[in-house]
């Protein structure tokens, strides 16, 4: 096996010297494309052993095995000038996306839309190739250590990146992925599919429970759906969806799903199952709300997706989100939005997950959220995730592990008989839609198992002093009043 790990630090350290590439974001998108090539070279292997005159959508030239396959190859000037004058030109606008292989070509040049050579050194660029033919995507070890190497990549490019864009522990989209269940012919969207973590997770699950025959895999690759608005995220799960099997991602996009209006997704758009963690803490760009019903308009990202979410499911559609613990306590047009769900959909578990499950890219406290849509919610069961024993937060070398979900399997039970098993316990407890409403619908409910904690968490802290102001504020107004109608009652005494 290669060694996967070293051959992605010497990429880095060769792209480093490169007067071209700056920074990180810059060296991700150079490696993604050049991977993607070698990847959709070796995958054609493949394919030209399954199936009879498999024909490649990239002119002879241009395919992997021709220009950089060999050691000795083109390097330098040759190569630098090979790359920017016919590689990008023709991959970008000058393939056949017609035809048998029409659908394969589209994907390439979807990829390759917003690619750019950054690196200027065709001597290195020599380098960093050869270095990437050492791996061989059709050994089923190299394949899986790089989908670890290429998450671990972009981790490290996100931990310096933009408010509310945190890659989701592949224990969190497994677990989510486990208990939605989808089944073989049910639709799957990941709205904000970032590198598409939650669809590769799909696929795995249904190829282990469902795929029996090649038909069976055909309706699985149909049913997988993602968007993402940022290219480098959006080329990552293209990869990812090769990676994962799924030759042809045509149903992953490009795009922004919130830029259209909400009354343009019709009955066709709709899906069985929605998985997502979508962006938090962002703004989105100004005109974006104008896309939603007055009520619900708001330029904080993740609400915008949760009143699309709602609107996409399908009757008896199944859904788990990602959410931060800002949504449960909001008001206002929060508070529309959380009536809005659970009028509509049956929120019936609300998973709270600990302190550091996205470190250490944000301390923010997150939930997941699973509901069904079709009929109102009557209950809510929260189930507090403890740490596992021993451990005070979570870090880089210390994820949350998938393991660590099998107290919540045990009690989950089903669905389809309104979990009738489930029971309190130190961890779970159930609320009743009175109480929500008597809350004024808000969900940041506490254990009623555990002791009141003191919270060392700067965004609870900022809230609790918040709220604090707020309260002797109005004790200094009324403690006004009360003086100035003591003044004026002995004011008009004395009269």
């Amino acid at each position: 096996m290669s060694n996967v790990s070293g051959i992605i630090k010497s990429i880095q350290d060769i792209m480093r010297k490169d007067v071209g590439v700056d920074g990180d974001a810059q060296r991700i998108s150079q490696m993604v494309w050049m991977f993607f090539l070698k990847i959709f070279d070796d995958r054609e292997e493949e394919l030209a052993l399954l199936e009879k005159n498999y024909k490649s959508p990239l002119p002879a030239h241009l395919r992997w095995r021709a220009w950089a396959k060999d050691p000795e190859g083109i390097t330098g000037d040759e190569l630098a000038d090979f790359v920017n004058l016919q590689l990008f030109p023709t991959l970008k606008n000058k393939l056949n996306i017609q035809g048998p292989n029409g659908k394969r070509a589209l994907v390439v040049r979807d990829i390759f839309e917003d690619a750019y050579n950054y690196m200027k050194s065709g001597t290195l660029m020599r380098q960093v190739i050869n270095k990437i033919s050492e791996i061989d995507f059709n050994v089923q070890s190299d394949r899986h250590t790089f989908g670890n190497i290429y998450e671990q990549i972009l981790k490290d490019l996100q931990s310096a990146g933009n408010a509310g864009e945190f890659y989701t522990p592949r224990a969190v989209t497994q677990f989510i992925v486990d208990r939605v269940n989808p089944q073989l012919d049910e639709t799957v969207l990941d709205p904000a599919c970032g590198t598409g973590g939650f669809l590769a997770n799909v696929i795995e699950h249904k190829r282990a429970k469902f795929v029996k025959s090649p038909k069976d895999e055909e309706i699985l690759q149909e049913s997988i759906h993602g968007v993402d608005k940022k290219s480098l995220p959006y080329m990552l799960c293209m990869t990812n969806m090769i990676l994962h099997g799924i030759d042809t991602p045509t149903n992953i996009k490009h795009d922004n799903t919130l830029s259209r209006p909400l009354r343009d997704y019709t009955n066709k758009d709709r899906v069985n199952v929605i998985v997502t963690n979508p962006p938090f803490g962002g703004m989105e760009e100004d005109g974006i709300e104008n896309n939603f019903p007055a009520t619900f308009r708001t330029r904080e990202t993740a609400d915008l997706f949760v009143t699309l979410i709602i609107h996409l499911l399908k009757d008896q559609g199944r859904a788990a989100v990602v959410l931060p613990d800002g949504f449960f306590f909001g008001e206002g047009m929060k508070t529309r939005l959380k009536e809005k769900l659970m009028e509509e959909c049956n929120l019936h578990t609300i998973v709270r997950l600990p302190n550091g499950v996205f470190n250490p890219y944000t301390g923010i406290k997150t939930n997941l959220l699973f509901f069904t849509k079709g009929k109102p919610t009557e209950h809510i069961w929260y189930y507090e995730h403890p740490y596992p024993d021993g451990v005070k937060s979570y870090n880089k070398s210390k994820p949350i592990r998938f393991e660590e979900f099998e107290p919540e399997i045990k009690w989950w039970g089903k669905e389809s008989n309104g979990f009738k098993t489930r029971v309190e316990n130190e961890q779970a407890w159930k609320v009743s839609m009175a109480d929500i409403k008597a809350r004024n619908y808000n969900l940041d409910i506490k254990n009623p198992h555990i002791d009141e904690q003191i919270s060392h968490d700067p965004d609870e802290l900022l809230r609790i002093y918040a709220k604090q102001q707020k309260e002797i504020s109005n004790l200094r107004g009324q403690l006004k009043n009360i003086l100035a109608e003591a003044l004026n009652g002995r004011k008009a005494r004395k009269g």
